[in-house]
C-alpha cells in the first residue's frame, strides 16, 4: 500500500472523526444555558462578559496592550499555499466580567476564535521589526528553506472591553492568585491598582479547561453564529472524510488490479 493511499485513508478517517466531534461540541454549546457569572454553578459553564487584563502585557507583533494574544507564522509553498511552522500564545489569566460579577479565566488549552488581529507577509531573510526580533528570540523552528520563503505573520488579541463568549469548566476560586511566568508582568496592571485589587477580591470562580470535560472555547462570536460555523465546518468534514478515504482505497485497488494484469 503506497504512502499516498495510507495518507488518504487515514486523513479521511481523521476528517470524519473531527466532523462528528464538531457536531457534538455545537450541540453541547446549544444545550448549555448561558449563566450569570455571580450565580453560575461549578462545572461546565457558558458565560458572556467583558475581558480585563490581569497583568500588563503587550502583543508581540503589534505591541498593543491586551488580555491575551496568539500568533502563528507560516511559510509559502507551491501554489502560494501556506504551511504553519510556529504557533504561540500567552498563558496569563485575565478577568471576565458581566453585570453580576467576575471570574478569572486561565486561557491555556482554549480554542480561541477571535477576529481582532493583524496579518502581514514578508520575505524570510529580511523580515521587518518586530518580526525580526521575535524570530531572533523564538526562531529555533526556522530552517534554511523557511528563510528563503515568503513568511506570513498573524496575530490575534483579546483586548479590554470587547464582548466575549466563554464555554469552559468553572472551579472554586483560589485564595492565592498565581500568574504564569514568562507570559505577562504582574506589576502595574492595565486596570490600575485599585480596580485590579477589586477584581482580585471579588471574582467568584476560575474558568479553565476541565479534566473531565475538555471543551474550552473563547470566542468573539455570538452563540448562534459560532454554532452555525461549527456545523457547516463539521458537515464538510463528514462529507469530505469518507470521500477522501474512498479515493485512497480506489487508488489502491487500481494499483492492485494493474499489478495483477502485469503478472
Amino acid at each position: 500500500m503506497s504512502v499516498m493511499t495510507v495518507a488518504a485513508m487515514g486523513g479521511g478517517g481523521w476528517l470524519f472523526w473531527q466532523g462528528m466531534r464538531g457536531f457534538q461540541i455545537a450541540r453541547l454549546i446549544e444545550n448549555t444555558p448561558t449563566a450569570h457569572i455571580r450565580s453560575m454553578a461549578m462545572g461546565l459553564v457558558e458565560v458572556r462578559g467583558r475581558p480585563h487584563a490581569r497583568s500588563s502585557m503587550l502583543a508581540p507583533f503589534s505591541g498593543h496592550p491586551c488580555a491575551y494574544w496568539e500568533v502563528d507564522i507560516a511559510v509559502s509553498g507551491r501554489g502560494k499555499s501556506w504551511t504553519t511552522v510556529h504557533r504561540n500564545a500567552s498563558g496569563t489569566p485575565f478577568y471576565l466580567e458581566d453585570d453580576t460579577g467576575s471570574a478569572l479565566v486561565y486561557p491555556q488549552g482554549a480554542v480561541c476564535r477571535v477576529r481582532n488581529g493583524t496579518e502581514e507577509e514578508s520575505f524570510g531573510l529580511q523580515p521587518p521589526s518586530p518580526y525580526a526580533e521575535y524570530l531572533h528570540a523564538h526562531g529555533s523552528f526556522m530552517t534554511a528553506a523557511a528563510r528563503l520563503s515568503m513568511m506570513r505573520f498573524r496575530e490575534r488579541t483579546i483586548e479590554d472591553g470587547m464582548e466575549l463568549f466563554v464555554l469552559g469548566t468553572a472551579e472554586p476560586r483560589s485564595n492565592e492568585i498565581m500568574i504564569s511566568e514568562g507570559t505577562g508582568t504582574d506589576g502595574d496592571a492595565s486596570l490600575g491598582a485599585k480596580e485590579r485589587h477589586r477584581l482580585d477580591q471579588d471574582h467568584v470562580a476560575v474558568i479553565r479547561k476541565g479534566e473531565n470535560e475538555s471543551t474550552f472555547i473563547i470566542s468573539q462570536d455570538k452563540q448562534r453564529d459560532l454554532t452555525t460555523v461549527m456545523r457547516l465546518k463539521a458537515a464538510a468534514m463528514i462529507l469530505g472524510g469518507p470521500t477522501l478515504a474512498l479515493a485512497g482505497l480506489g487508488y489502491w485497488l487500481l494499483v492492485l488490479a494493474a499489478r495483477g494484469h502485469a503478472g
